[in-house]
């Protein structure tokens, strides 16, 4: 994994904007339909391509396939798993914080994509929807120059926060099981020679929608299983070679019942990575480059900090953005920092809190406070 030695290297979190012909034909693969899988893969392999050339022309170093062939981050692995089927509760009653303002809860309220609940043994049955990712990917980059380039996939514990277990004795057996199929496509991603990012907002949204009502040592002894889960399931991969990003919910709400990111980076540094990337630039967030001040980063890690909001269609002032880079590369070294954003810009398909225009712009905006960052650093 690539350190920021001379400039401060630029990212972002995994999903961007599909584009609008795109989004109804993942929908319907996902809900079961009958879909032109010819016609999807190719409008797929396009999108995946067009991605690329945008964040290489926008000056991002470390780029993706912008979960292009993906409905969304973490449930379109019920299509590759068996198990899987009829309707589960997903996260049933919503986050925590919006259920406590009933008016902004009606406001806000969406349609529900139905997700289907495990019923049954957990295998990994479908390495070709992998490998496609994995080939449009690679044929994106052939004439491209990034510094580096990654490909998401979800953790064992983001699974289970989606898709309700109905058949497993246990928690523990069930997050165990999703680790041993997830190793699968953690280990191609791998072998195709791209970093691995693993999606992991269990290790904080989970606080305030699985275990909202659990104690907090009760939340915290489920983060350390799903970690766990994950290194097990990265035994056969260098930390090196991978990085993962927890978040606190990539939604506009009110967030006080987030888990203080203090209470949860402990667990998060004894993951199998070398890379965390995690919220640093909203509201209810930002503050919390302190934590790095009396809490030392062990030396094979690299911090990937949000410097943009991406629940919101403010674009980030460049020096905003220097700022918030500087405060973490005085704390931790420069080499050890490079920019990202606090979540994806279309977690879901379809479901762009920030205009798809304005997404650009606002990493316009990171790559130029990275340039100002780095300047002043080095």
């Amino acid at each position: 994994m690539r350190r920021s030695t001379e400039r401060i290297l630029t990212t972002h979190t995994g999903s961007l904007p599909r584009p609008d012909d795109l989004v109804p034909l993942l929908y319907a693969q996902a809900s079961g339909e009958t879909v032109d899988t010819g016609q999807l893969a190719a409008r797929v392999r396009e999108a995946v391509a067009e991605i690329v050339r945008k964040q290489t022309n926008v000056g991002l170093d470390v780029i993706n396939d912008g979960e292009m062939g993906k409905v969304g981050y973490s449930t379109y692995v019920a299509t590759r798993l068996t198990g899987f089927a009829g309707a589960g509760a997903g996260i049933a009653g919503g986050p925590a914080d919006i259920r406590e303002f009933p008016a902004f809860a009606e406001q806000r309220r969406r349609p529900r994509f139905p997700t289907p609940a495990c019923t049954g043994p957990i295998r990994y049955h479908d390495p070709d929807a992998a490998h496609a990712d994995l080939d449009n990917l690679a044929a994106a980059v052939a004439g491209a120059t990034p510094a580096e380039v990654f490909l998401s996939a979800a953790s064992p514990g983001v699974i289970s926060l989606f898709l309700e277990n109905k058949h497993y004795p246990s928690h523990e057996e069930y997050v165990m099981a999703l680790a041993e199929a997830m190793k699968v496509e953690y280990d191609a991603i791998h072998a195709a020679g791209f970093l691995l990012q693993v999606d992991c907002p269990d290790l904080a949204m989970g606080r305030h929608i699985q275990f909202a009502d659990a104690s907090l040592a009760e939340f915290k002894r489920n983060a350390a299983l799903h970690v766990a889960a994950l290194n097990h399931a990265l035994a056969d991969i260098p930390p090196e070679r991978v990085r993962m990003h927890l978040c606190w919910g990539n939604y506009e709400g009110p967030h006080h019942h987030d888990v203080p990111l203090r209470e949860i980076i402990g667990i998060a540094l004894t993951a199998n990575v070398c890379g965390i990337s995690f919220e640093g630039a909203n509201p209810r967030h930002e503050h919390e480059w302190r934590v790095f001040e009396d809490i030392k980063l062990p030396e094979n890690k690299v911090l990937i900090p949000g410097v943009l909001d991406s629940t919101t269609n403010y674009i980030e002032h460049p020096e905003l953005v220097a700022q918030r880079i500087v405060r973490y590369a005085t704390l931790v070294g420069r080499e050890r920092v490079i920019a990202g954003t606090d979540c994806g810009f279309a977690t879901f398909a379809g479901s762009s809190a920030v205009d798809p225009a304005i997404t650009w712009a606002k990493l316009q905006a990171l790559t130029e406070g990275a340039a100002l960052a780095s300047r002043e650093l080095w």
